[in-house]
């Protein structure tokens, strides 16, 4: 790497650990957002997380930290993820919760609230999929607030609601709630995995690792 890449992902790096460590010292009130803040696996709460995808009892939890604008999240979505949901979801080996880490751009938060505001109206995942199918280049438009929107409207959501709730940013503080525990962790970069047990052991797993990573890590666990 030259010189100069070196010095411009130092900045990055700082960037990125700054905007994890102001949300670490914003407060927030479960009440106001309506979760149960006693919703953890491992070390990690998963409260204001996506929902539970797989059968909450799974001995295996995978954690996923990431960004919607996160290129090597959409290749773990596209590459690996198909094979964790077949051979260790399904079969009911393990349970997937995504947690917000949105630090990439502009429309990272407001994209990741508006998956939220898909969740009201029972189509988190759904969302949460068309989301990455939709990727495109860091902040060039494809998740601004009428894009967001043309996605709900494609689900056929009410759009009344999912307007309402996007134009007030309902859900904001909920996803700097997770950015903020994604620095407790020490998840610093996108996808950040989390394997964990029933009796609370975890490893990580860092990147968008092929599904044999995951695999062996899971066995080890099990």
């Amino acid at each position: 790497m030259s010189k100069k890449g070196i010095i411009v992902g130092g900045i990055a790096a700082a960037v990125i650990i700054g905007i994890i460590a102001s949300y670490s010292t914003t407060q927030f009130d479960s009440e106001t957002l309506n979760l149960d803040m006693g919703r953890t696996h491992g070390t990690i709460s998963t409260a204001m997380g996506s929902p539970i995808l797989g059968n909450p009892s799974a001995p295996i939890t995978i954690v996923e930290f990431g960004d919607y604008q996160c290129s090597q999240c959409y290749n773990w979505f596209q590459n690996t993820k198909p094979q964790i949901i077949e051979n260790l979801i399904d079969t009911g080996k393990a349970n997937l919760v995504f947690v917000d880490l949105a630090f990439l751009g502009r429309d990272s938060i407001p994209a990741a609230a508006a998956s939220y505001c898909a969740e009201e109206q029972g189509k988190y995942w759904e969302y949460h999929d068309l989301l990455y199918y939709s990727q495109q280049r860091i902040d060039d438009g494809w998740a601004n607030s009428e894009r967001l929107k043309a996605f709900a409207f494609s689900l056929d959501l009410d759009m009344e609601m999912f307007d309402s709730c996007v134009d007030s940013g309902k859900f904001s503080k909920r996803v700097q709630f997770n950015t903020a525990e994604a620095g407790k962790q020490g998840a610093t970069s996108t996808p950040t995995f989390f394997i964990i047990n029933s009796e609370g052991e975890q490893q990580k797993i860092s990147g968008a690792q092929p599904f044999s990573v995951f695999k062996d890590v899971v066995d080890s666990l099990t």
